[in-house]
């Protein structure tokens, strides 16, 4: 697919029939009007059809609900938002829910079978309508769709004239039932083809939704900007906000506190003790990527050490895993290119030493520059003898980068996805991120420039950036780095457009199906633009990148940027926990000869690699020891101390403008306002916590720790006299 296109009404390629059908019925004015719903500057009509219970919006979008297929509908008003419809398939439930000053309309539909159910088909339920309000010629742009297991939703303009921007999101999690009945997963439902869009239950002939249980079949939220975006930038924008407008409506999973310091305590003493955690070579200790297994990696060895040596500062005393990590980087350098290899000199002839993915090239230069900031001058230096290779293959490939090439020759092994489509898209983002690294530690503007051709680079894939998460978020870190640094707008926009991709590959959803029902995975992200599963390593560098994009921003960020990222981050703090395999079943996991790399050892506090939305078992790549980082990332960020407090301080959201004063503290939690998070006071060593004023009233401990509800800008203060 080429830069910059677009699945574009009228269609092509043909007509979905229901959509003529509907086209149809308009027609021959088959419907039977109930009294219309004021919204707005808009009117919702209620209309019953031959076959189904419909809602016109605005003229411009025809919403189905309780679907009859062969007839006899019959509907009745149960108040001013809810309808009762008896149908051939059984009873449906209708509830609306109306924010005019957000021009979101909800739409929750209950169903209870009259029989025990079969489902070979069931239709779509939205179409896009032209002025005269048939659907055949209604002309727009679907921009995104549901992809795998992620959010359920279709991102879509309406034009001609501009209806504007609208958002359909489906929310899954109220599915759960229907899908456990059906023995169904809600992968792809959520699309269509113009102009027949929304949600399509999977079907499905060998299980059977049972006779008079009520289940919730479909719970829409729609949502709309008036305004049709002029560019990438502003369609990304319209994204951020439609999306947030909805996240804010629906019902959210609970979060558990999860005690990451005592989680990394017991990951450090794995990997410095486990035989199955490295392995030496050339005098030095090097990791395995995966528990007893695969050769090492010099990605994996930085995405580690790097991690470490975080947690020691934060610990305040060394820790030695870092030192020994570090020492054998250079034995990666290859002196005759100036770059790192991926793999040692002495790997298996099983290896093409000769491959890399584009982003292993930067990704290692990432951890450098950060421990070069961090004034770590070995890796200073070797972060500069790897430099120029990096750049010069940048100009290269003239910021477009391939899947894979040749580190010596350049030439591309593999250029695409798929043909005509992106390779490493959001590689660019990347390499802007390791050039703003360069600037901070030399000054030099130059960097700053490279940076800012990567991030120009990438206009025109839209939703197809994304090719691994963590490019992605440190990408958008980068565009608000430079956006600080030159004060041109243009790069906020850019970094909505990364974040845009990043927020429409996370599953904004519960899943409870099957191995799912033992884990979370709330707000979390694919690790690719088209991986089936979501991998610790991806979501604990997105986490470190989107702390880092939350300080730099500050308060000149969007309302629904920061309410996005500051959610992700809760929510991870959370779900993280489950990738460790004590915290799950031991009999969720494949068998040993179904593990893909290695196997996985229970005993061992390291990460799998892979949990599901659609309850597949977990693990089943691997238990992956690059993403032992995340109990050190998660520490360091969410956990703080206090110096001569008798506690340690925990924000599920990030902590701003803490300041000590004898004995009060005072701070505030960064977020989007009307939202909040919880905060603990944790009592330091053995010593009970006494009671702490929390902005005045006094706080006795609960199981040993203070805890209360801090809001997002609102100062707090503690005080322990």
């Amino acid at each position: 697919m080429a830069k910059d296109s677009h699945s574009t009404a009228p269609s092509s390629v043909g007509v979905p029939v229901d959509a003529m059908a509907l086209d149809a019925e308009i027609l021959a004015d088959g419907f039977f009007e109930l009294d219309p719903i004021a919204f707005g500057d808009v009117t919702i009509e209620p209309k019953v059809g031959r076959n189904a219970l419909w809602f016109f919006v605005g003229g411009r979008l025809a919403l189905r609900t309780a679907w009859s297929p062969g007839g006899g509908l019959k509907v009745k008003r149960a108040g001013d938002l809810s309808f009762e419809a008896m149908t051939s398939l059984g009873q449906f439930h209708v509830e609306l829910v109306i924010e005019p000053d957000d021009r979101l309309l909800r739409a929750t539909t209950r169903f209870t079978p009259a029989i025990d159910l079969l489902v070979p088909h069931w239709p779509r339920d939205l179409y896009p309508l032209d002025p005269t309000g048939r659907p055949l010629r209604s002309e727009g742009r679907v921009e995104a769709a549901q992809r795998g297991v992620n959010v359920g939703l279709v991102f879509f303009t309406l034009r001609e004239p501009d209806f504007g921007t609208v958002l359909y999101l489906q929310n899954l999690t109220a599915l759960n039932d229907w899908h456990r009945a059906a023995g169904t997963a809600p992968d792809g439902v959520v699309g269509g083809q113009w102009p027949e869009l929304g949600y399509q239950p999977k079907p499905f002939t060998e299980a059977a939704l049972p006779a008079g249980e009520p289940l919730i079949q479909s719970d829409v939220l729609l949502c709309w900007n008036p305004q049709v975006p002029h560019d990438d930038q502003d369609e990304g924008a319209h994204f951020l906000d439609l999306l947030a407008r909805s996240y804010r409506r629906l019902e959210k999973p609970a979060t558990r506190f999860r005690d990451w310091p005592v989680r990394a305590d017991l990951t450090l003493r794995h990997l410095t003790r486990s035989p199955k955690a490295h392995v030496r070579h050339y005098g030095h200790l090097y990791l395995h990527p995966y528990t007893d297994a695969e050769y090492p990696d010099c990605m994996v060895q930085l995405s580690v050490g790097q991690s470490v040596h975080e947690y020691a500062r934060w610990r305040g005393r060394p820790i030695a895993l870092e030192a020994a990590l570090l020492s054998g980087m250079r034995k990666f350098h290859d002196p005759d290119l100036q770059t790192l290899r991926r793999y040692l000199p002495n790997v298996g002839e099983d290896k093409d030493a000769d491959e890399v993915d584009s982003w292993y090239l930067y990704h290692p230069l990432v951890n450098l520059g950060r421990l070069a900031v961090d004034g770590d001058e070995a890796s200073r230096s070797l972060f500069f003898d790897c430099l120029d290779y990096a750049i010069e293959v940048a100009r290269r490939f003239k910021y477009d980068w391939p899947i894979k090439f040749n580190v010596k020759t350049r030439k591309v092994i593999k250029a695409t996805r798929t043909p005509g489509g992106p390779g490493q898209s959001d590689v660019g983002g990347i390499y802007a991120y390791v050039m703003v690294l360069a600037f901070d530690l030399t000054g030099e503007k130059r960097y700053l420039r490279e940076a800012e051709k990567a991030l120009r680079a990438l206009d025109g894939w839209r939703f197809e950036m994304l090719y691994q998460a963590n490019l992605s978020a440190w990408g958008a870190t980068a565009a608000v780095r430079l956006w600080r640094a030159t004060g041109e707008a243009w790069f906020l926009g850019q970094c909505q457009v990364l974040l845009a991709g990043f927020f429409h590959n996370c599953l904004i959803w519960e899943s409870e199906l099957k191995a799912a029902a033992h884990y979370s995975n709330f707000l979390g992200a694919s690790c690719l633009h088209d991986g089936p599963y979501m991998a610790l390593y991806e979501c604990f560098e997105s986490f470190a990148a989107f702390e880092e994009l939350l300080v730099r921003g500050g308060d000149g960020l969007p309302d629904a940027v920061r309410l996005l990222l500051t959610e992700y981050r809760k929510y991870a703090l959370h779900r993280a926990w489950f990738y460790f395999p004590d915290a799950l079943p031991a009999d969720v996991f494949p068998s040993g000869d179904e593990v893909r790399n290695g196997h996985i050892d229970r005993k061992l506090s390291f990460p799998v690699e892979d949990l599901y939305g659609d309850g597949q078992p977990p693990g089943q790549v691997g238990q992956e020891i690059y993403g032992c980082g995340a109990p050190f990332t998660f520490a360091t960020r969410a956990f703080h101390d206090v110096p001569g407090a008798p506690f340690r301080l925990f924000a599920a959201y990030p902590v701003r403008n803490l300041v000590r004063s004898g004995t009060t503290v005072s701070f505030e939690v960064d977020g989007a306002k009307g939202y909040g998070c919880e905060v603990r006071l944790l009592p330091r060593g053995r010593t009970p916590l006494q009671a702490v004023k929390v902005c005045g009233e006094a706080r006795k401990p609960q199981d040993g720790a203070v805890v209360f509800e801090a809001r997002a800008g609102e100062p707090i203060d503690l005080d322990w006299s």
